[in-house]
Parts: C-alpha cells; structure tokens; sequence
C-alpha cells in the first residue's frame, strides 16, 4: 500500500501548534519573575517613632523605595535573604504578628515572609525548612514581611521589604550557629522550603 504525502496544511498547523506552545511556555516563565509594582515615597518618621532595633533601617524623607505583589517562584530549595526582627513586644517587628495576633519572644522560632510567599497568610502558623550558614532549623510562619507597604506607624516607620525576605527571630539565627559579631548577623543569604 503506498503512503499518502503529508499534506503541507498540516505541516502549517503542526509549526503553528509549537510557535504557539514556545510562547506560552516563554510567557509562563515570564510570569515568574517578580518585578516592581512601584514606589513609595518615603517621609521622616516622627521624633523616638521608629525602632531601630537590630540595625533596622528608617524611611527617609523624599526617597523612593519599590513595592512588591510578588515573590520570586518556590521550590524545595527556594533562594532568600535572611533578615533578623524581634517580634515581641517592643521589638522592631512593630504591632502583634498578623497570624495569631500574637507577640513572640526573641528565643522562639518564628519567621515572617515576604508578601509574595505569605500569600494572604496560607502559610501562617506553618513550618518552613530553613538552611544556612551549614546548618538547617524548622521555624514557624506567624506574620508576613510586608513588601506593598512602609514608612508608616503600622510598620514601624521602616521601609517595605524586599520581595525575598525571610525575617527571623533571633532564635532561628543562633539555632543556624550565626556568630552574633559576625559580618554574616542580621542579613545573610539563604535558602528555605515549606516543611
């Protein structure tokens, strides 16, 4: 029996199909990025107003910072800046964690994330794995490090986070074996995975 020849209509539909599925495969990875939203503008604080506990930094008059709706994409081994914040009452964490509307002492094990990985709070009062320095340690979600806003009372006059954050309590920095003198203390590269 002899073959048909391929019609060339179905060799159009064929480039078509993959033309296609090439740019939806290049718009998906598009979509992982995370780009700014935009700016605030920052302003002074009032005088004593904001805490600068842990090397935290204050919003400064004129001055642009960038928001972010977004957090880079997660995976079992999830690339981040570990920041330190104390989430007690006082502290520089400002008002009571978002989760459980609870302050947290310095020696538990607690993490807030950025906005993106927050995600409207799904992963409040869950554990995530976190690995630096060497060494790993299992701390719990109880606020989020807010990237949409800053430079207000209800943050602490500080500015909004960076979209990579995860901002830990003293405690998750000591269970990582991090020299409090050390360069590494208070801001160190990391990575993370929920648990």
């Amino acid at each position: 029996m002899m073959k048909k020849p391929v019609s060339s209509s179905i060799v159009v539909v064929a480039v078509v199909c993959f033309v296609f599925l090439a740019l939806n495969c290049l718009s998906s990875v598009e979509a992982q990025t995370c780009k700014p939203s935009g700016n605030i503008r920052g302003k002074n604080p009032p005088p004593k107003k904001c805490n600068k506990q842990n090397h935290s930094d204050c919003c400064k008059e004129g001055q642009l910072y960038p928001i972010f709706r977004c957090s880079p994409a997660v995976s079992g081994h999830t690339k981040a800046t570990l920041t330190i914040n104390s989430f007690a009452k006082g502290g520089d964490g400002g008002g009571p964690s978002e989760c459980d509307k609870k302050y947290h002492a310095d020696n538990t094990l607690v993490v807030a994330l950025s906005t993106g990985w927050y995600k409207g709070g799904s992963r409040c009062l869950k554990f995530i794995n976190i690995y630096g320095n060497g060494k790993s340690v299992k701390a719990r979600v109880v606020d989020e490090c807010d990237s949409t806003m800053g430079c207000d009372s209800d943050h602490d006059y500080q500015p909004p986070c960076d979209n990579n954050i995860v901002d830990a309590s003293k405690a998750v920095w000591l269970a990582l074996g991090v020299d409090e003198n050390s360069s590494d203390w208070g801001y160190m590269d990391i990575y993370w995975s929920d648990a």
